[in-house]
């Protein structure tokens, strides 16, 4: 997407957010419930991974996950979904403290950076999936909108994971089939 395709697509969204205020559908409001649903244990699942973590750059990346990421969406779904006076999940799980310095978890009780990294990465090609088909789903701009800006930005530090995974050998090995 070009920028001027992005400026275009951003105040056409402003235009519809301001002027079309018609209510969420079924399947919106479904979708969204599922995305607060769905983002509230990831976070919790989140700040484990961020606790167990060693390497800062790992840390830092679960940060922005946790923090830009999965509270971002949950934050702008919840608005939605009260502003048309949807109902909320009435899940809450426990907020973790998180500590900036690796803790003293025996190796044998806790996740390594590699298996975290492999997790986060698995965590999100499912997120990235569910948002693009609750895009598809949605036909109000204001709501696939909410989910585009979320992909690409999840695109962007799924690419980032991807290199630090590189950098520090965290990709396992796989195979490769011979002619």
């Amino acid at each position: 997407m070009t920028i001027l395709e992005k400026v275009t697509s951003e105040a056409r969204g402003m235009m519809n957010m301001a002027f079309d205020k018609e209510p969420l559908n079924y399947l919106e409001a479904s979708g969204l419930y599922s995305m607060v649903a769905q983002g509230r244990y990831n976070v919790t699942v989140l700040e484990i991974m961020y606790n167990h973590a060693q390497d800062p750059e790992l840390k830092d990346l679960i940060a922005e996950a946790m923090d830009d990421h999965t509270k971002g969406l949950l934050k702008e779904a919840e608005k939605m979904l009260n502003s048309s006076d949807g109902a909320l999940p009435s899940l809450e799980f426990s907020k973790r403290t998180l500590h900036d310095r690796p803790l003293d978890i025996p190796m044998d009780a806790r996740m390594t950076d590699a298996e975290i990294s492999i997790g986060l990465g698995t965590m999100a090609k499912a997120s990235q999936m569910a948002l693009l088909a609750a895009m598809h789903q949605s036909y109000q701009p204001s709501v696939a909108l909410i989910y585009r800006r979320k992909l690409d930005q999840g695109l962007d530090w799924d690419y980032r994971l991807l290199q630090l995974m590189l950098n520090r050998g965290w990709l396992p090995h796989l195979g490769k089939i011979k002619h």
